[in-house]
């Protein structure tokens, strides 16, 4: 992966970004490409892609908010993300071929989108790394119980009837 912005200023806060995701996306994307269908349990290798992905993203947005104060840095670094073809869809991608490969073995319901599912779970990751980094750790759940609690509303298991799952939550059987 090669994305480059660099400033005038060497070591500023684009070439520190640069640097982390030049290291951690490759760590990050081989997660995602190795996920191997019809290998365990779907909801414990989605929960291992959500705990990753919140840390990747905890990791990550910590370094890129001082990156990004201006907005020609931006800029170039949207025209740098697409001409690597490193944009969201490197994430959603693989993720989404794992889901359908396990929709494929009956593993996950068959109504599910794989595409849909894959941006839902890492927006769930992205948007706790986020409120972490700006609330701090203790004002949700931990990152375990976050990442289990973005697999399990999912929804993928498949045999579950509604009446089951309304009264795990509480709600009414019916």
């Amino acid at each position: 992966m090669a994305l480059s912005l660099r400033e005038e200023r060497k070591g500023g806060p684009v070439d520190q970004f640069l640097a982390l995701l030049q290291d951690r996306l490759p760590l990050w994307l081989r997660i995602l490409h190795n996920l191997t269908p019809g290998r365990g349990r779907v909801t414990d290798n989605l929960i291992f892609v959500a705990r990753a992905g919140i840390d990747h993203y905890v990791e990550v947005q910590s370094a890129a908010l001082p990156a990004f104060t201006e907005p020609s840095v931006t800029v170039r670094f949207r025209k740098a993300v697409r001409d690597s073809g490193l944009g969201p869809m490197a994430e959603i991608l693989p993720l989404a071929a794992y889901l359908e490969a396990e929709q494929r073995l009956g593993r996950i319901v068959a109504s599910a989108d794989p595409q849909a599912t894959a941006r839902l779970l890492l927006a769930g990751c992205f948007q706790h790394a986020y409120y972490e980094m700006f609330v701090g750790a203790d004002a949700g759940p931990t990152r375990e119980n976050a990442a289990v609690e973005i697999v399990r509303e999912l929804r993928l298991e498949p045999g579950a009837g509604e009446g089951e799952q309304g009264a795990e939550r509480g709600g009414p059987a019916s």
